[in-house]
């Protein structure tokens, strides 16, 4: 493994590793088997390509190459890679989706989300649909105009 590599992730949970329960660590880690539960960091998160993740996570930085399922926020940015398999609600300052990867959920992405922890992202606000009104009907009136 490569010194740089190693310095940016000095945490690592090897391909045979099955992990449950909260994980915290203060640089980065890189995941390579199992996790399940919950993650707190202000470092980096590598989750690899034959990674399988079930958990919330906060941290400073995101980058998912295999599959995550739960909500992900990171107070930098989110990358899915190519081969990403991402279910689940993400909030981030930035937000990178390569071409191939996966997603299912809900985004909320700007200079204001990656602060304030992973609740869950702002539903959107919908406007009730006018139902459609035949080309023909007459249009309506403003309320106090002469006929």
């Amino acid at each position: 493994m490569a010194d740089g590599t190693q310095q940016e992730f000095p945490t690592i949970l090897g391909p045979d590793a099955n992990f449950k329960g909260e994980l915290n660590f203060e640089k980065g880690m890189r995941l390579m088997g199992r996790f399940e539960g919950k993650m707190n960091t202000p470092g980096r998160l590598h989750v690899a390509k034959e990674a399988k993740m079930q958990a919330d996570v906060e941290a400073g930085a995101i980058i998912v190459e295999g599959d995550v399922q739960g909500n992900l926020s990171a107070s930098d940015r989110i990358e899915l890679k190519q081969t990403a398999r991402y279910e689940g609600d993400l909030r981030s300052t930035k937000l990178v989706v390569d071409e191939g990867a996966i997603f299912n959920g809900h985004v909320s992405v700007g200079p204001d989300n990656g602060k304030g922890g992973a609740s869950a992202p702002r539903p959107a606000v919908h406007q009730p649909a006018q139902p459609p009104r035949p080309h023909n009907a007459p249009q309506p009136q403003p309320q106090g105009a002469n006929k």
